[in-house]
């Protein structure tokens, strides 16, 4: 009888999908899923896998074309991390270097924030920004505790960084590492031709946090006096785990580096510098292995992979492909005004679509362009690196890492809320966009 209704039931489900084509179907679901998102009414995990599974049920996706469109190499990079960071975590270093780091800056909580700012910014340009904030959001929720202070505008402060930081390099966000293996773009390519734009917006951004946090954030001289009694060593409580961790660590850290020369993929890269780690560290001990696995943020993970199904679904339909074309047609063949679509284009969607399947689409498209007749087209793609990997600042899921740091943050008790965190940060990312668009107009269109 059971079975008799779940066939009546996908017959029902089967005639409800040829009312309606599969381009609506998959837009509709996408809209309300990033409404629910927005609207925080329904966890962004359980709508990230509802949603997702909706575009197979809906026959949008098969199962197989869903699966191919979940990008493994950020979800195996940010498992490789979590557990390479959770086992350091034990070590003591993060207090460590929590307590090293407000000693420097006299425990003066404004100081601390920009200093934790430019940290994260400097690494995210030579590492992955989702490895930069998982490596400094343990130190920062440790020294906000030690000081009594609202840990949420450093959090703040460490996303927008992370973003503009991996904007400067090749390997610093996964749509530069698209780019320039598209195009044959180098290493010091990207670093001559967006690294100066890059510190300028992060000096602008820097000021403008100490202009909206410098008033808000104090702590008492009692604490600041305690903190600057502690001795940073006493923190360290195993020094053998540490040297192993440090070692798989800077392991990981050069395979990230040379990932490229060596053919391997930044998840690669992790998960073997997981798996070291386990390896000399556990090795038959189950109950720590399952500890450590355990503390993976599997939230934000299946988190993802709802969401590049969702996108991918927009993908097939030829959504993104057919609203990416139509735009170029306003230009009329223009490189100027091209330029100047394209940066706007790729920040606005990559603030509220991930930018790796924007990217994918837009490469094509650009490449087109330039048999079309377009013959410089060096000012379109640094637009579309500028564009979509400072437009991930504009939302909290504009980018991984603001995702991971949410994601950590509740695991805190600290929720940073979308829309709280779209009112500070998306007018911070449409001055950078700002500035990008005159800088790009200055340098390679006059």
């Amino acid at each position: 009888m059971l079975y008799l209704k779940n066939l009546s039931c996908l017959s029902y489900l089967k005639e409800a999908i040829t009312l309606f084509d599969s381009t609506s179907i998959a837009v509709t679901i996408f809209i309300v899923a990033y409404a629910l998102i927005i609207s925080e009414k329904v966890h962004r995990t359980i709508v990230g896998i509802f949603g997702a599974m909706l575009m197979i049920m809906f026959g949008i996706l098969s199962q197989e074309t869903a699966i191919h469109h979940i990008d493994f190499n950020t979800l195996g990079l940010l498992m490789g991390m979590m557990i390479i960071v959770n086992i350091t975590a034990e070590t003591g270093l993060f207090n460590f270097l929590a307590i090293w780091a407000a000693q420097k800056v006299k425990a003066q909580p404004m100081k601390l924030l920009l200093a934790l700012a430019t940290l994260t910014a400097v690494c995210s340009a030579f590492l992955d920004n989702v490895t930069t904030v998982l490596l400094t959001v343990p130190v920062t929720f440790s020294i906000t505790a030690q000081l009594k202070v609202d840990v949420k505008p450093f959090l703040m402060a460490q996303i927008m960084a992370s973003n503009i930081g991996g904007t400067a390099t090749l390997v610093g966000d996964p749509p530069n590492i698209m780019i320039g293996s598209a195009v044959g773009l180098s290493f010091m390519d990207f670093i001559v031709n967006l690294a100066p734009v890059s510190i300028v917006i992060f000096i602008v951004t820097v000021f403008i946090l100490e202009a909206l946090y410098g008033k808000s954030l104090h702590t008492t001289p009692e604490l600041q006096a305690q903190v600057m009694k502690l001795n940073p060593r006493k923190q360290i409580t195993d020094t053998s785990l540490l040297k192993r961790c440090l070692f798989v660590l800077f392991l990981t850290m050069g395979l990230f580096v040379a990932h490229g020369a060596l053919g391997l993929e930044s998840a690669t890269a992790a998960m073997f510098g997981a798996g070291l780690l386990l390896l000399i560290t556990f090795t038959r001990d189950e109950e720590k292995i399952a500890k450590v696995l355990g503390k993976i943020e599997w939230l934000a993970i299946f988190f993802f992979a709802g969401l590049f199904i969702l996108v991918g679904a927009l993908v097939e339909t030829g959504v993104i492909k057919m609203l990416a074309a139509e735009a170029m047609k306003i230009t009329e063949g223009s490189v100027e005004a091209t330029s100047i679509l394209i940066i706007w284009m790729s920040a606005v969607a990559s603030a509220f679509v991930d930018n790796i399947p924007f990217v994918a689409t837009m490469i094509p498209l650009i490449k087109d362009m330039g048999a079309m007749g377009i013959t410089n087209l060096d000012p379109l793609w640094w637009s579309l690196a500028l564009g979509a990997c400072l437009g991930g600042n504009g939302t909290l899921i504009g980018a991984s890492a603001n995702v991971v740091v949410a994601s950590l943050a509740a695991q805190h008790g600290q929720q940073i809320s979308f829309i709280g965190f779209m009112k500070i940060a998306f007018p911070c990312m449409i001055l950078s966009i700002v500035i990008s668009t005159g800088y790009v107009y200055l340098r390679y269109l006059m």
